[in-house]
């Protein structure tokens, strides 16, 4: 199946399953399920790569096969590093390695109380290796890297074919 797609289909279909899957966790954010660090970070892939899959499939839909397959090549490069950033996430909640330190850092006791409140007032509530929400079992994250590389996947083969 993969291998019939041409480069309008698969830029569109990118994109709609792209525009689909940010707005799928902005929803779940809005029902009270904060991002971490990580999270946040995983989605400026979908901020980069949704107007690019939309560009590709105009391109492609005007018959400018070269540019279309130029931006399914960077789509598919995008969202492989991002599949890696997700796989890299759900290692850090399933304590495969330690995160970073802005969502897993080490606690440090304060000096006082100043010092206390002051670090209440700077420390990230929402920990990247803890899992918010599970879907069949699988976290967020997990999700977000099977959609980033099956999209990479759609695009490669898109770019491919033109």
């Amino acid at each position: 199946m993969l291998t019939r797609l041409d480069p309008q289909r698969a830029a569109t279909a990118i994109f709609v399953v792209a525009l689909l899957s940010i707005a799928g966790a902005l929803i779940i954010e809005s029902l009270g399920y904060k991002p971490c660090e990580l999270c946040l970070l995983q989605r400026w892939a979908y901020y980069i790569g949704v107007p690019l899959a939309g560009a590709a499939a105009l391109t492609a839909r005007g018959g400018k096969t070269n540019a279309a397959s130029a931006l399914l090549a960077a789509f598919a490069l995008l969202f492989f590093a991002n599949g890696l950033l997700g796989l890299y996430h759900t290692g850090v909640e399933l304590h495969y390695w330690r995160g970073p330190e802005a969502c897993t850092g080490a606690y440090q006791a304060a000096r006082d109380a100043g010092d206390f409140l002051k670090q209440m007032q700077e420390t990230k509530v929402v920990r990247c290796d803890e899992v918010a929400l599970r879907l069949l079992g699988l976290s967020m994250s997990t999700w977000q890297a099977i959609a980033a590389f099956f999209l990479s996947t759609v695009a490669f083969f898109g770019w491919r074919k033109s």
